[in-house]
């Protein structure tokens, strides 16, 4: 008996601590349900929906004459919440048939049908998030916003599209390393104008509210919160892309010829330091036929200069010293000796006496040290210090990133030796860019002023200049104008009687300097840089150029032979095309040309505003058209006709594009959804696709540029 009122009173106990813990339970959800629910309500709120960040459309990067280097071109997926309050069932019923057919005509990807059942099915499913399409047009958004519902807009018709941006160079590889790019994905670093103006580029990011749906899929939502974004600004560069294109094509016909391992060319206008066109490439490891731009190596890397490193040397000694350029120098047979280390003359001299002048043209290393050691053997730190008063030891502070810090040594260096002053003194044991090489050419040029390397010339919005970059001096004066004139008669006797002689066949006069500096063994075999510095036309100077050449494989390997017939191109390019170089043939022009000029086709704007500019008379028969051909109707007047290309465009049909301009062809034909491929430059001349014919998205059209 006594057992079972002790189980009894235990079963008691226990269903009687089950029941506190079930009023416990069902108080604390009174209390969540009703005392506290709004702050869990809003809780779970928090945990449903985020804030996501909405990516601004990244500036363009354009070339000094306003072609497009570089472009973000947006793209959209476009959806749509089919359940919002807003839309209301007859509104629904009354337009979802037209909106399907809209779909339908616009993407053709699926009939009108087939939009229609999915539209409705998301509607009855109670579906808030209904993916339209993706990679939608800018043109093709803009289309969407007049059908019906969607014109009703993101509230009241439930239209949302996200933004994505693609960045394109539209001439692939042309001045690749300078315009560089962003490390987006983690991966890879950033570099190049991407990298230096980034926070002028990337604009501003918007903000958008997205709820979590099942499967893990973010849809957006409709907020006040939402901040669109603010696009970033563009950049116009000093580069030249038409400069740009010679100065590669000819730098890598170059290093295919003589089999380099790399190279690099920079050509710069002396007044204002603004750089036309720079050029890297380099050999690929897997195609050893095929070159890339893959180091900045003109800014970014010093090397052991050679023989271009005299003319900063006999500078020097001329600035300290007053050294004359007919002053004599016994050289004997081409070699001497510091310290029982050999110094040689690559060619044996035809006399054993020569002036500084001659030793400059035949670029002999025992000259330069000898007269190098005569005045500043007994202090040459002496040297060491005007050296760097010309800047040649300091960084130049370009806009580029990565730029490599210069090295001269100093007689308080542990490496210092008997045979330092004579080695720096033609090149050896110091380093140096190409860049910073140039620059000093350059200031020779520009009587004694040193201009600092510019790469960006103005910040745009919107078409709208709002910086402008003004050429900035880094020494009023190097050197003293005297030393200037002997610097300048020394670099034009290269050409005239030197090492340079091949380059005096040009129409213009060319003065510089030829580089060979032996870079050191490799399976056995030495291994040079050949290069080329100078400006022209030299009775005039108005650009410098700098071409440097490593590791030639065949026999040829001295600069003169190999890289200065690039300099000749590039200098050939830029004579024939720059105006402020040639004398003018008459000073007087008439009011009226005798014929109106040719005019390609193109933006109507642009054409009217250029005629008006140049006082000949147009006629307009289309009013409203943006894009025109232009058409002579006597001497001096032209009549501008609509070519409809826009509207042909929106139809699916190729328009006629020979003769407009590659920026237009590519804006027009990019926009409504064309992959373009351009070949040469200048104007279209002809087309892959004919006119007329019928397209698809994606489509492939080949433009010939002549």
């Amino acid at each position: 008996m006594e057992e079972r009122k002790d189980i009894l009173w235990r079963v008691y106990l226990i269903y009687f601590i089950i029941c506190l813990f079930g009023v416990a339970i069902i108080s604390k959800v009174f209390i969540i349900q009703f005392s506290e629910g709004d702050k869990w309500r809003a809780q779970a709120e928090k945990f449903s929906t985020k804030v996501f960040e909405i990516e601004a459309v990244r500036g363009n990067i354009y070339d000094v004459n306003g072609s497009l280097l570089a472009t973000s071109l947006p793209y959209f997926e476009v959806g749509m919440d089919v359940n919002t309050d807003a839309i209301t069932k007859e509104v629904f019923n009354d337009n979802v048939d037209s909106l399907s057919i809209c779909l339908a005509q616009l993407f053709k990807d699926k009939s009108w049908k087939q939009y229609r059942k999915e539209l409705v099915k998301a509607r009855k499913g109670g579906d808030r998030w209904v993916v339209l399409q993706r990679n939608v047009s800018y043109t093709d958004l803009q289309k969407m916003k007049r059908f019906p519902i969607l014109r009703r807009g993101k509230n009241r018709g439930g239209f949302i599209y996200l933004q994505t941006n693609k960045r394109e160079r539209p001439f692939q590889f042309l001045a690749a390393r300078t315009i560089g790019k962003l490390n987006e994905n983690g991966t890879g670093k950033s570099y190049g104008l991407e990298a230096a103006f980034d926070s002028i580029l990337v604009g501003t990011t918007g903000k958008r509210t997205k709820q979590k749906i099942a499967g893990g899929i973010w849809r957006p939502i409709n907020s006040d919160n939402e901040i669109e974004p603010k696009d970033g600004s563009d950049i116009v560069t000093t580069i030249d892309i038409n400069v740009q294109d010679v100065a590669e094509n000819s730098l890598m016909n170059c290093l295919k010829k003589h089999g380099a391992d790399h190279g690099c060319l920079i050509l710069m206008e002396i007044k204002t330091g603004e750089v036309k066109a720079i050029a890297n490439l380099k050999r690929n490891n897997k195609d050893t036929a095929q070159y890339l731009e893959n180091l900045n190596y003109a800014v970014g890397q010093a090397t052991v200069p050679g023989s271009t490193f005299k003319l900063p040397s006999l500078v020097a000694v001329m600035e300290d010293f007053d050294v004359n350029l007919n002053e004599v120098v016994d050289i004997g047979d081409g070699t001497c000796y510091y310290s029982n280390v050999p110094v040689r003359d690559s060619h044996h001299p035809e006399k054993s006496k020569v002036t500084v002048q001659e030793i400059f043209e035949q670029s002999s290393n025992v000259g330069v040290t000898k007269i190098i050691t005569r005045y500043y053997a007994k202090d040459p730190q002496k040297y060491i210090d005007r050296l760097n008063k010309m800047n040649l030891g300091s960084p130049l502070n370009v806009s580029l990133p990565g730029e490599a810090k210069p090295y001269i040594k100093s007689t308080d260096d542990k490496t210092w030796s008997k045979i330092s002053l004579p080695w720096i003194s033609y090149g050896y044991e110091t380093r140096i860019t190409p860049l910073q090489i140039l620059t000093f050419y350059s200031a020779i040029a520009n009587n004694g002023r040193m201009m600092r390397p510019m790469f960006v010339k103005e910040v745009k919005q919107r078409g709208k200049v709002i910086r402008e970059f003004k050429p900035e001096v880094i020494d009023e004066s190097i050197c003293s104008q005297k030393t200037v004139d002997k610097a300048k008669k020394m670099m034009e006797g290269v050409v005239s009687n030197g090492t340079a002689k091949s380059l005096k066949a040009a129409d213009y006069l060319i003065a510089g300097k030829t580089g060979t500096a032996q870079m050191g063994l490799v399976n056995g075999k030495m291994t040079y840089q050949a290069s080329f510095v100078g400006y022209f036309p030299a009775d005039n100077p108005k650009y410098a150029c700098i071409v440097v050449v490593s590791a030639p494989s065949g026999d040829a390997y001295y600069g003169g032979a190999v890289a200065g017939p690039v300099f000749k191109d590039v200098a050939d390019k830029v004579y024939s095309t720059s105006l402020e170089i040639h004398k003018e043939i008459n000073s007087v022009q008439p009011k009226y040309s005798a014929k109106a000029p040719p005019v390609k086709q193109g933006n109507k704007e642009a054409i009217e505003t250029v005629l008006k500019t140049l006082k000949v008379r147009v006629n307009l028969t289309d009013e409203k058209s943006e894009w025109v051909s232009a058409t002579t109707k006597d001497s001096v007047s032209l009549t501008l006709q609509s070519k409809h290309t826009e509207e042909a465009l929106k139809r699916g049909i190729v328009p006629n594009l020979v003769g407009m301009t590659a920026q237009d062809a590519l804006f027009l034909l990019e926009n409504n959804g064309m992959r373009v491929k351009i070949i040469g430059n200048g104007a279209v001349a002809s087309q892959s696709i004919e006119a007329g014919k019928t397209f698809t998205k994606g489509t492939q059209i080949i433009l010939q540029l002549i």
